[in-house]
């Protein structure tokens, strides 16, 4: 019997890319306008080569690519593509459709809910906080909190035991099939492909389920239950 829904951040509850391209994009142009001589793709190609080394959720790609293009830090450019990025990511962080009412209408399931993310935890919760998500969840687990990323088994085992259930109890909601799903997976857990926030192009998920829309998952909880 499934008890709790395990839930990705990003891609799965967040249009985390959405929020993440409208942002560069602000940035980018802000950069140009502030006296950088250099074309928009120029620039997109240097900071996608910081995220690319150093992560998506690095939080001075603006200052590594201005210092590998310059050769220094111009506070100009650095603080007006900052500013215009925290705008424009303000504007832009919202939670997939039918996000909010599909965790209530869990909730009224009496089903436990939780977040098992890769994000570092201060960034992991103000996007759940921007987004009025904070009140739904019993759990949520971040990089810190156990120091390793999906899909090691010790985010998703430290989840469960926060949960107080078994592995088999629980249902692995994610975009991303390398992490979210291989990863619960490995520990016992069903799995369900969000497939409306993949970003690869993926063919084949070996997930036990897969949907287009979050608020697929309650059928197949009452599936799952048999009610």
């Amino acid at each position: 019997m499934i008890k709790a829904v395990i839930f990705d951040l990003d891609n799965t509850l967040i249009d985390f890319m959405k929020m993440k391209e409208a942002s560069v994009n602000a940035a980018i142009e802000a950069m140009r306008d502030a006296g950088l001589k250099k074309s928009s793709e120029d620039i997109r190609r240097g900071i996608n080569k910081v995220y690319n080394e150093k992560g998506i959720e690095y939080q001075y790609v603006f200052d590594d690519y201005l210092k590998e293009e310059l050769g220094r830090i111009d506070y100009k450019i650095l603080a007006s593509a900052v500013v215009a990025y925290r705008k424009a990511k303000e504007g832009n962080l919202q939670t997939y459709p039918y996000v909010h009412s599909t965790m209530i209408k869990l909730i009224k399931m009496r089903l436990k809910l939780a977040v098992v993310s890769d994000a570092p935890k201060r960034e992991a919760w103000l996007r759940i906080c921007a987004t009025n998500l904070q009140n739904y969840f019993d759990v949520v687990v971040a990089f810190e909190d156990t120091n390793e990323r999906k899909p090691h088994p010790k985010p998703f085992q430290l989840a469960l035991e926060k949960l107080e259930i078994a592995p088999e109890e629980a249902i692995m909601v994610g975009d991303w099939v390398e992490r979210d799903l291989v990863g619960a997976r490995t520990v016992g857990m069903k799995t369900v492909f969000a497939r409306y926030g993949d970003t690869f192009d993926t063919k084949y998920s070996g997930a036990d389920y897969e949907i287009d829309s979050v608020e697929e998952i309650i059928d197949i909880v009452r599936k799952e239950n048999k009610i």
